[in-house]
C-alpha cells in the first residue's frame, strides 16, 4: 500500500472516529435517551438539533468519500482491518475528551490491535 492510499485509508478512519465522538458529546448534551410514542419527535427533534450531532453526520459522510477513494485503490482484505484503528482513536479520544478510563487490558488490547494493523498494512 503507497503512502497517498494509506492517507484516504486512514483519514476515511479518523474522519469515523472523530464522528463517533461528537455524536458522544451531542448524546451527553442531551441526556440518556428513553423513547416512547410520545416523546418521539420531540427527542429527535432535540437530538437532531444539536450542533456536535450534525458535525458528526457530516464527518461521517466524509468519511465514506474518502473510505470509497480509498478502497478503489486497494483490497478490501488490507483496508477493512485498517477500520480497526478507529477502536484505538476512539478509546482516547474518549479518554481525552470524555474522563473515561482506558484500563491495562484495554491498553493490551490496543496494542494488540496496533501490531496486527501493522502486519496487514506491510502485505
Amino acid at each position: 500500500m503507497n503512502i497517498a492510499t494509506f492517507g484516504f485509508i486512514f483519514s476515511g478512519v479518523c474522519l469515523n472516529a472523530v464522528a463517533q465522538l461528537l455524536l458522544k458529546a451531542g448524546t451527553n448534551a442531551v441526556g440518556s435517551i428513553h423513547l416512547t410514542w410520545a416523546n418521539w419527535f420531540a427527542t429527535g427533534t432535540k437530538v437532531a438539533t444539536q450542533l456536535p450531532i450534525v458535525a458528526g453526520l457530516g464527518c461521517y459522510v466524509l468519511s465514506v468519500i474518502v473510505w470509497i477513494i480509498g478502497l478503489s485503490r486497494v483490497d478490501v482484505s488490507i483496508a477493512y482491518p485498517m477500520l480497526s484503528l478507529g477502536y484505538v482513536l476512539n478509546a482516547l479520544g474518549a479518554w481525552y475528551f470524555f474522563g473515561e478510563l482506558i484500563s491495562v487490558q484495554r491498553m493490551l488490547a490496543m496494542a494488540i490491535i496496533l501490531l496486527g494493523v501493522a502486519l496487514i498494512a506491510r502485505t
